[in-house]
């Protein structure tokens, strides 16, 4: 935690308010997201309880499994979840855009531009916490393999026929999640815990009632009082008054509550199994159809407090203006929903449950990247997170009062101001150390030369000043003005190359088998999904 952020917090606790960690928004928001609210059955972590989900936060789609232990009712609850979800996703694989890309010429092995589309937008998926992103998860792993019956008539429980692509979808967006900067798949929690420091535990902050009574709290209460309410409150009932955001219920919900109209439902089921003439069946039948609205109006009243919570998080979250450089990183969204829409379309098989040697270095290598990226960008657009490297030495803002030009040694000289500065800030310079800032959206570098005796501190500008001898209009500090400078580069440089696939040594298991398609885990009679 930086000092900053240990600040905002220590200021919430006096305040009673949430403090702002930001002065910009870092996500991308999308102008029409899907937000998802899922429950699981308690002590069932595969069985899916409910469900509510949709684009508009005035009509949610409600999907409840009445009894998630019925395998066919799991698998109509999913079917009407790909139902909803596809048609989202899909709408926005047409519409698209020309873009260039680098690619290896396989001739000469040198990097070409070649055009490609490019989808103009991509879905955004939103739920309530980090945990509903696990879930997503989990159910991508649990039915991105499964059959249906026309890819295999033999399978004992043919899964309905757009549950596998579903399944797809939400490992490809799960796997998103955890590139930093991702706006694929957003938990509510941690949008609002990126841009607002509470007076409470970390562990605390995962609770979306008691993060939004921080943010939000009511007039004439403090965020610690609206919190504890959010977190404790009960009803005459025994009820808590802001259910759990999911996909986990309240035991106290699920033993007083939803087991016994459960109850009512299998006995209606048996009673209508039971019934011997047609009158019978219709009132058992009707029973039946009681026992299960009644789940229904039980899950709604579960699911309803946090669908508002999630969309009021995006109302706060959208008074925010984005940050400059949001756009990038959800155009490299974009790409991935491309590639992810051209694998599926060119009849790729599905992920596979384990990524090869070279895939997860790749993997592993393009989030450490993204990381690095990400807290650059994030100081390079806010200056209350730029304030935060400031305080940790990592950058400094200093006021040029000299400029002196000067030029390289070599046989075509090259300009080499040098640049005379006076900052507050305490940055960990060493000798020569390299120092950046923005210009024009690029970095331009600069070298530390000295120190003086007054504290002000010379850096000799090494870069972007065009190719003439006396450097371009502009690209040069003039004295008076106040740049920011980071020790951090803005743009960072991969890593070393890594051998295709193929090539994969066998310390590390040797080349993938990719003639080896991939079959669904074997049916038990404890299976779940």
């Amino acid at each position: 935690m930086s000092l900053i952020s240990t600040l905002a917090r220590l200021e919430a606790v006096e305040s009673g308010r949430a403090q702002p960690l930001a002065t910009v928004r870092h996500r991308h928001l999308s102008a029409r997201p899907m937000v998802l609210v899922p429950l699981t059955t308690a002590g069932e972590a595969g069985a899916p309880l409910g469900a509510l989900v949709g684009t508009d936060p005035e009509e949610p789609r409600l999907l409840v499994v009445a009894q998630p232990r019925d395998r066919d009712l799991r698998f109509a609850f999913l079917a009407d979840l790909a139902e909803a979800v596809l048609p989202y996703v899909d709408g926005f694989g047409d519409e698209v855009e020309a873009a260039e890309k680098s690619e290896t010429d396989p001739e000469t092995g040198k990097k070409i531009k070649v055009e490609v589309e490019l989808c103009a937008d991509a879905p955004q998926l939103i739920v309530p916490s980090r945990a509903g992103i696990e879930y997503v998860r989990l159910l991508g792993r649990s039915m991105r393999f499964r059959r249906t019956a026309e890819q295999d008539p033999q399978t004992p429980y043919p899964a309905p026929p757009r549950v596998p692509l579903l399944g797809r979808w939400l490992t490809h967006f799960g796997e998103r999640a955890r590139v930093p900067g991702s706006s694929l798949l957003l938990s509510a929690t941690d949008l609002l815990n990126r841009h607002w420091a509470t007076g409470q535990s970390s562990l605390e902050d995962q609770h979306l009632g008691a993060l939004l009574a921080w943010i939000d709290a009511p007039d004439g209460e403090s965020g610690a009082e609206a919190a504890l309410r959010a977190e404790l409150g009960r009803d005459r009932d025994g009820q808590l008054l802001c259910p759990p955001a999911g996909p986990a219920t309240d035991p106290a919900f699920d033993n007083r509550v939803l087991a016994p109209a459960i109850e009512r439902y299998d006995r209606a089921r048996l009673e209508l199994a039971a019934a011997e003439d047609g009158e019978a069946a219709d009132e058992r039948l009707a029973e039946l159809h009681r026992a299960e609205r009644e789940i229904r109006r039980l899950l709604l009243a579960q699911m309803k407090p946090t669908w508002d919570a999630v969309w009021r998080s995006v109302e706060l979250l959208r008074g925010l203006p984005a940050g400059a450089r949001v756009a990038d990183r959800w155009t490299r969204d974009r790409w991935s929903f491309t590639g992810h829409r051209d694998r599926v379309r060119a009849g790729e098989p599905p992920q596979p449950r384990r990524d090869d040697a070279v895939t997860a270095a790749q993997k592993l290598a393009a989030r450490e990247t993204a990381q690095a990226q990400l807290e650059a960008q994030e100081a390079l657009d806010d200056p209350l997170v730029l304030a935060g490297r400031r305080l940790s030495g990592e950058a400094f803002v200093a006021e040029v009062v000299e400029v002196t030009m000067a030029w390289s040694e070599s046989k075509r000289p090259s300009p080499r101001p040098l640049l005379t500065v006076r900052t507050d800030d305490l940055p960990h310079l060493a000798e020569r150390a390299k120092v950046f800032r923005s210009l024009d959206g690029k970095p331009q570098t600069a070298e530390f030369v000295r120190g003086e005796e007054d504290g002000s501190l010379v850096l000799r500008v090494l870069d972007r000043m065009g190719r003439a001898k006396d450097p371009a209009e502009g690209s040069v500090p003039e004295k008076g003005e106040r740049i920011a400078w980071t020790l951090f580069e803005h743009d960072q440089r991969g890593g070393p190359k890594l051998p295709d696939p193929e090539e994969t040594p066998w310390t590390h298991g040797g080349p993938p088998h990719a003639d080896t398609a991939e079959t669904p885990d074997p049916v038990t009679s404890e299976d779940l999904l």
